[in-house]
């Protein structure tokens, strides 16, 4: 049976935290519907100390963003675009359109057609995250989508020349200087200067994933993706620093990060432990990762393989890290989570950054029921039919008996006239 050495943060905890946020959330988007532009000021002022002429940059203030950044830089984010880029076109390359032959002169098929346009947030207030202009916006090129347009917060008190090289480099036809809830209810409800899209993608807090959530139906959205989540599945194949490494690694996010450790070693969940206290003294990040790993932090020692598999399915994660003796039972076993870092030669922060994977995952048990974000989730895949007169006079029998069957008499009729002109058939 599972045993806790850590709890982190009770369910009930977490769901009065989310009360404040939807109300919090709701609120701001209201305004966004009546004052517009206006609202996006006094709520970037309020929360971003940020109130420019114009949210949206102009293409000599992006020119200037390179000035700011190294050669190694652009070298850096060109190679990790060039890996979102290559993963995202072989997966384009599994949608097909088809069209088939059902019935004789039945004609059914669906074409792939790209969302025409999406707004991508990148996260940047607290850390300057380029890596999720990649995602969004290389992956969203990928797939087609003729708009594309890019917002981020300023990060210390101006645009982020990192981020706004990065969404460049990727291809968005506009590029606002613009956070949080605000920048999510302009892309998607649109205001005097900002045209609205279609659908809404990317990472952020509590705040920006409740503003999805809320927004969803006047817009697609790619997934709830809110604060970063890690599950590390471990035996004594590895040892503590590692896993400790690896946890406060995703912990650093942000204070509501939680991060646990799966194993079936209580040896390596001590030592493990042991080694957070001490990173967390050396870490930069420590304050941060240290408030995050004492409210969500878990540590769960389990008896088997098999039952670290339920834990982990139950607890469903936006990243799992396995490193165990036999990772592969984990990726043919396991069905609930974001993505899987399969072996300790590899890692979450790989994923995240650079490998090519996208990062931008679900969460909060999400896993169970949809993955993350990839150019799938850009394109639209649409039916269509076409038959003979022949065919119409076969399919319309069944159909005309079917729809008197459910009291559909309009419907009947739809086959019915069909069968009169085609076949000379009155059907009772």
């Amino acid at each position: 049976m599972a045993r806790y050495l850590k709890k982190g943060i009770s369910q009930e905890e977490k769901d009065v935290a989310e009360v404040e946020v939807r109300k919090t959330v709701e609120g701001i988007l209201d305004d966004i519907k009546v004052r517009g532009d206006a609202a996006l000021e006094d709520y970037s002022e309020k929360f971003d100390n940020w109130r420019p002429e114009e949210f949206r940059l102009s293409r000599t203030e992006i020119d200037s963003c390179y000035d700011q950044v190294t050669k190694q830089n652009i070298e850096d984010i060109t190679f990790a675009q060039k890996q979102v880029r290559g993963f995202a076109e072989i997966q384009k390359a599994a949608l097909v359109d088809v069209e088939q032959e059902t019935l004789p002169g039945v004609v059914l098929g669906h074409k792939n057609i790209p969302v025409n346009s999406v707004g991508c947030y990148v996260p940047g207030g607290k850390y300057p995250m380029v890596a999720s202009a990649h995602m969004s916006v290389v992956t969203a090129k990928v797939a087609g989508v003729k708009r594309i347009i890019a917002c981020a917060p300023p990060y210390e008190g101006k645009p982020s020349s990192a981020i706004v090289v990065a969404q460049d480099m990727a291809g968005a036809n506009e590029i606002y200087c613009l956070g949080g809830v605000q920048a999510m209810g302009a892309m998607a409800l649109g205001t005097e200067n900002i045209a609205p899209v279609d659908m809404l993608v990317g990472p952020g807090n509590a705040y920006v994933a409740e503003a999805k959530r809320q927004l969803f139906g006047r817009v697609g959205i790619d997934l709830l993706a809110g604060p970063t989540e890690t599950l590390i599945i471990a035996d004594d194949t590895v040892d503590g620093e590692l896993c400790a490494a690896d946890l406060l690694g995703q912990a650093e996010h942000g204070p509501t990060s939680p991060a646990v450790l799966l194993t079936n070693s209580e040896a390596l969940a001590l030592q493990t432990m042991k080694e957070v206290d001490r990173q967390l003294k050396i870490l930069s990040t420590g304050e941060v990762a240290g408030q995050a790993w004492d409210v969500y932090g878990q540590v769960i020692v389990c008896d088997s393989y098999e039952e670290m598999l339920s834990e982990a399915d139950r607890i469903a994660s936006e990243h799992v890290q396995v490193m165990t003796r036999d990772p592969d039972y984990f990726l043919n076993n396991m069905t609930n989570y974001g993505a899987l870092f399969l072996g300790p030669e590899t890692n979450v922060s790989y994923g995240d950054k650079v490998i090519g994977t996208n990062h931008t995952l679900p969460t909060k048990g999400a896993g169970r029921y949809t993955g993350g974000l990839w150019v799938g989730k850009f394109i639209k895949t649409h039916t269509y039919q076409r038959i003979t007169e022949a065919a119409s006079i076969e399919v319309g029998k069944y159909c005309s008996r079917l729809c008197e069957l459910e009291g559909f008499a309009g419907h009947k009729e739809q086959a019915d006239i069909r069968l009169r002109r085609y076949a000379g058939i009155s059907q009772g």
